[in-house]
């Protein structure tokens, strides 16, 4: 497969196309039927070494000598490719992950945006003066990492690269890139557009291959000076761990159980389609997916039954079929979703949405699922499912609300549906979240919001202008001259 001059059994190292140094590959698997889609390069720790190696000279080169302003004219020239090969992009990124084309088209623009964003904010990143003893000025720095290293997931390609690498290359880092070995041909897509755009060869490095061995590799280099990681809770304290070795800065995104609050007073006309919608996008597969919905007990009824007519309408099906749900990602994926399933039979299920009669029988399908009559403390109230399931828990008042809201080991993002501007406020305030929405969910996206978690969600943020403080180092200058 070679759609934009990608090759997708190789890595992409110093800005060429080479073959993984094991010469061996991987079958990468179309969700939508289960067949072998293409051959992605399995790289493992030699290729990493080239990588860093790579990244290294670019720092040393013509990337570690570029002014901030060129940096953000190649990001936007990067964007503009973006744009220009969209529909390219999208077909791929749902063929690879399983979305359908509407939700991987979003991500395309997603990504484009990001690349507009950084470009735009890689020359407004300023240091400080700071009043100090007479006969000193004193000053402060922002300076790259150096070498970064980024492992991103499946779910959303795109828009991790978007904002990990943007903002990385925005402050003048040079990337070494692992993406999962279930999806990364937009990783290697967006590489080769990074070419194109005038990226110096070694400014960013792309070695698909294994968590266990390329994953490892790059987290546990010496040469890496900073980690960005967005997965799952269990990987996320390996990275940590091994990049605690060289004592290294690590941005953890890892999971969420984010919760909406729906009060008495909310407007369930407007909250009815983010209820929803934010909980089956991209098949559930979402670290900030809302997959708990807590509504005041005078209403319970109410939503559970304006949801669950929703939900007996949706419909799941192959990426291309561009319906409202897609498979998940792959097959053992299918088997961890329906094992949550099945530990949620002595709930009641409120409804399921349908897959399609005439999906291919290979494809990793999961019906929409709705369950309601669930307590705070049950598994399926309480785990990341990572599938297009969700609860509905009735709660008292608002001390009750902020209780089960803020009762799990995760804080990604939370939400609350209330016309009470006090109420509001206080709900911002109490929810432990790293994002709270009011009256919304998600804010379409947005890439100029910071975004990251508390406790099992992770630490650090990525998104926003806050995610240049992050790819920085503050340097501070002390000069006496009398």
């Amino acid at each position: 497969m070679k759609p934009l001059g990608i090759s997708s059994d190789r890595c992409l190292i110093g800005g060429s196309w080479v073959a993984p140094q094991s010469g061996k590959v991987l079958d990468l698997i179309n969700p939508s039927d289960g067949t072998v889609l293409c051959e992605i390069a399995r790289g493992a720790e030699a290729d990493i070494d080239a990588a860093v190696a790579a990244a290294e000279d670019a720092l040393q080169g013509s990337w570690g000598k570029a002014t901030a302003a060129e940096r953000g004219r190649v990001l936007a020239h990067i964007g503009a490719l973006v744009l220009e090969n969209k529909d390219t992009l999208a077909e791929l990124e749902a063929q690879d992950v399983g979305k359908p084309l509407k939700q991987a088209s979003a991500d395309v623009l997603a990504l484009a945006r990001y690349m507009e964003f950084y470009a735009g904010a890689a020359d407004k990143l300023h240091g400080q003066t700071i009043p100090y003893l007479d006969g000193y000025t004193v000053y402060t720095l922002r300076e790259p990492h150096g070498v970064t290293g980024h492992i991103i997931p499946w779910n959303y390609p795109m828009q991790i690269i978007g904002r990990s690498v943007g903002a990385a290359l925005a402050t003048g880092n040079a990337c070494v890139l692992k993406p999962a070995e279930e999806a990364c041909l937009t990783a290697l897509a967006f590489a080769e557009l990074a070419n194109r755009a005038g990226l110096p060869p070694g400014a960013m490095n792309v070695v698909p291959g294994l968590g266990a061995e390329a994953g490892a590799a790059l987290t546990a280099h010496p040469g890496v000076h900073h980690v960005s990681f967005t997965g799952s809770v269990g990987v996320g304290k390996l990275i940590q761990r091994a990049a605690a070795d060289n004592i290294v800065p690590v941005t953890l995104e890892l999971g969420g159980k984010s919760p909406q609050v729906v009060f008495e007073d909310a407007d369930l006309e407007a909250a009815l389609p983010f209820l929803v919608n934010a909980g089956i996008q991209n098949a559930g597969q979402t670290c900030s997916a809302s997959s708990r919905i807590l509504v005041q007990q005078n209403r319970y009824a109410e939503v559970v039954e304006a949801m669950a007519n929703r939900y007996a309408k949706l419909r799941a099906g192959p990426a291309l079929a561009d319906l409202d749900v897609g498979p998940l990602v792959s097959n053992r994926q299918k088997d961890i979703v329906e094992g949550f399933l099945q530990k949620g039979a002595d709930l009641e299920i409120a409804a399921q949405g349908q897959v399609i009669g005439d999906a291919p029988t290979g494809g990793a399908y999961v019906a929409p699922t709705l369950f309601a009559g669930v307590t705070p403390d049950h598994v399926l109230a309480q785990d990341e499912i990572f599938g297009p399931v969700q609860v509905v828990i009735p709660f008292a008042d608002e001390d009750d609300a902020v209780a089960i809201a803020n009762g799990t080991d995760f804080g990604l993002v939370a939400s609350c549906w209330t016309q009470d501007g006090a109420r509001q406020l206080r709900m911002a305030k109490r929810l432990r979240a790293g994002q709270v929405f009011l009256n919304n969910y998600g804010a379409g996206g947005g890439v100029e919001l910071p975004f990251g978690g508390t406790g099992l969600s992770g630490h650090g943020r990525e998104k926003g202008f806050e995610a240049l403080y992050g790819f920085t180092t503050l340097k501070t200058v002390a000069a006496f001259h009398g």
